[in-house]
């Protein structure tokens, strides 16, 4: 009896706290450093976590560095450790405030929108405005930001020997479809 006493006013509180958030830990970041003429550089991190709180128009997004994924084995163990150095710092964080954001104004027709904010890689902290495109769907709220990271802004150091392999900018895109809490709430009933 007090086990399910205690679900439930688990469950009710997960209901009231979700409420005022939308989420996901589904979604996905593409990034290319690529240069014509030499070896694809290419990664996907389908596992990214993303929160939007409409009533502040705070949007937050995670990346564990290490889930990223490439074409090849050695590129990818380069990337994490001699690069990223994924163990020293393990994730990156975006947050930001998405300017002019009202929940009721979404419709199925995608909105641009600028999110101002500071993403944290490497220990460095950088001032961004990012793009991004909203909108509604069946499943919740879409979102698709593209933005360029500088690899000198984060102080990754690419040895001379390649580095005309390597492009001096990182193209990113991140997507995902963030849930309302109660969705995600009715899917644990």
């Amino acid at each position: 009896m007090k086990t399910t006493t205690l679900l439930t006013l688990l469950f009710t509180a997960f209901s009231v706290i979700a409420q005022d958030k939308f989420f996901t830990n589904t979604g996905t970041v593409n990034f290319e450093a690529s240069v014509p003429y030499f070896e694809e550089i290419k990664a996907v991190n389908r596992q990214v976590a993303i929160i939007l709180e409409p009533k502040t128009s705070t949007f937050i997004c995670t990346v564990l560095i290490k889930d990223f994924r490439f074409k090849l084995d050695l590129m990818q163990q380069h990337f994490n450790d001699n690069y990223m150095e994924s163990r020293r710092y393990p994730k990156a964080v975006f947050k930001g405030k998405i300017q002019k954001f009202d929940l009721k104004d979404l419709t199925e027709t995608e909105k641009p929108y600028q999110i101002k904010g500071k993403l944290m890689l490497r220990g460095k902290s950088k001032e961004f405005i990012v793009n991004a495109f909203i909108k509604k769907v069946a499943e919740g709220i879409q979102i698709i930001s593209d933005f360029p990271i500088l690899v000198s802004d984060f102080d990754i150091q690419i040895p001379m020997a390649i580095a005309s392999k390597i492009a001096s900018t990182a193209n990113t895109e991140l997507t995902g479809i963030v849930q309302n809490g109660d969705l995600m709430y009715a899917a644990l009933k």
